[in-house]
């Protein structure tokens, strides 16, 4: 019977390629002179440091334009809010979300046994979902159904099996 995993990743060395590249123009551009701006990667938590919060919104502006064309899904990013550190300076902290919550995974789950072929069927396994039916062209019509959809993560569809 076929069969396939639908997943929420990162490749984090995209990510971390990402950062890098942001960190060298950070240093380079002129409008990030004197603001003791900054990108800190530790895992998959990103912490952007700067002088005011024009100039965090360029660096957000800077760190999403490397994201995307690394082929990183900004879906997978979670902004927390604006705080004041230490001196006059602000930070942000961003949090790369990675694996199907069990939420997400119960509203994939009621959107395929809503909208999709009859003969397919879904069940949550830890952090992906197993989506199985008769058909190849069932499980085609659901990767679609699933593209399509906005479910607000990064979607990818692994171990297809016929």
């Amino acid at each position: 019977m076929p069969s396939f995993d639908v997943v929420s990743e990162i490749d984090r060395q995209e990510l971390r390629n990402a950062v890098d590249q942001a960190q060298r123009e950070l240093a380079n551009r002129f409008d990030f002179k004197n603001t003791n701006s900054e990108i800190e990667q530790n895992e998959l938590i990103l912490t952007l440091r700067t002088s005011s919060e024009d100039r965090l919104r360029a660096l957000r502006v800077l760190l999403e334009e490397r994201l995307v064309k690394r082929n990183v899904s900004l879906k997978g990013l979670e902004w927390g809010k604006v705080e004041a550190a230490s001196g006059e300076s602000v930070r942000q902290v961003v949090t790369v979300k990675v694996g199907v919550t069990s939420d997400k995974a119960r509203e994939i789950n009621k959107l395929i046994k809503e909208k999709g072929p009859k003969g397919v069927s879904s069940q949550t396994q830890g952090e992906q979902v197993r989506v199985t039916g008769k058909k190849r062209d069932d499980l085609q019509t659901v990767m679609a159904l699933l593209k399509s959809s906005d479910l607000g993560i990064p979607l990818q569809f692994t171990n297809f099996r016929d």
